[in-house]
């Protein structure tokens, strides 16, 4: 078999019968975002919010604290599927969006590690003239930290999103209703649909695959910059 990596013919027939096939592509494209813009909103800021606690105010036993809060990542995500799906059965939100959106709305224990050290980096003497001036720590926060913290904002934004955006476990877990479905998973769906005798339709499978990856890309392209300020890939990030 020869291998090309660029096809001999195009076939972009094939975008128009993903949308056609009867399935509801674009539904499955707004359930990731109805999961993906809360999630990158509400954490990067409940983040930023929790990692300046840790970076800026004194209190007895923070680092204490700190350290437990960094503990919780080494806890597996298997040891917690059940105890969560019970809560969320409890809670009746089986078969609804909301265990992918609601756990995601808060600060976890990487993006507040990766916050705080860039907030270490700014100087204190920019707060205390801020206190001079009368502004407590929450106007502090929004007012001097958080314009300041664009770049690791944006980090953690990328890495939401993309975590997000390509969910399957959490919605296969919890989604039964196809109409539901975020687009990862409405993408097994389409490739489940072959019977034992039909081959599965991989060019509107491959077309979905490229659907779903796309915005990733396109997102780490335009943030890249951001990416290293933010000292994700270097040894020191620098307030410039």
């Amino acid at each position: 078999m020869k291998f090309t990596f660029l096809p001999g013919e195009w076939h972009w027939e094939n975008f128009i019968r993903v949308f056609s096939s009867g399935l509801p592509i674009g539904r499955f494209i707004l359930n990731s975002l109805i999961i993906v813009i809360p999630a990158c909103i509400f954490m990067t800021f409940s983040s930023a919010l929790v990692a300046y606690g840790f970076a800026r105010l004194h209190a007895p036993g923070k680092n204490i604290l700190f350290i437990l809060v960094l503990s919780t990542m080494m806890i597996p995500g298997q040891v917690l599927m059940i105890p969560q799906f019970i809560l969320f059965r409890t809670l009746g939100w089986i078969n609804t969006l909301l265990p992918m959106i609601v756990p995601n709305l808060f600060a976890n224990a990487y993006n507040v590690f990766l916050m705080r050290q860039f907030i270490t980096r700014i100087p204190t003497e920019l707060d205390e003239a801020a206190e001079i001036d009368g502004l407590g720590y929450f106007r502090i926060f929004t007012r001097i930290i958080l314009p300041m913290m664009v770049p690791v904002l944006a980090a953690v934004c990328v890495f939401t999103f993309s975590s997000n955006w390509g969910s399957f476990f959490g919605p296969l877990l919890y989604i039964n209703d196809e109409d539901k479905m975020p687009l990862a998973l409405g993408l097994q769906v389409l490739s489940s649909q072959s019977s034992s005798v039909q081959t599965p339709p991989w060019n509107m499978i491959m077309v979905g695959a490229l659907i779903l990856i796309l915005p990733v890309l396109i997102v780490y392209y335009f943030a890249q910059r951001y990416l290293y300020e933010s000292g994700m890939f270097a040894g020191s990030a620098g307030i410039k």
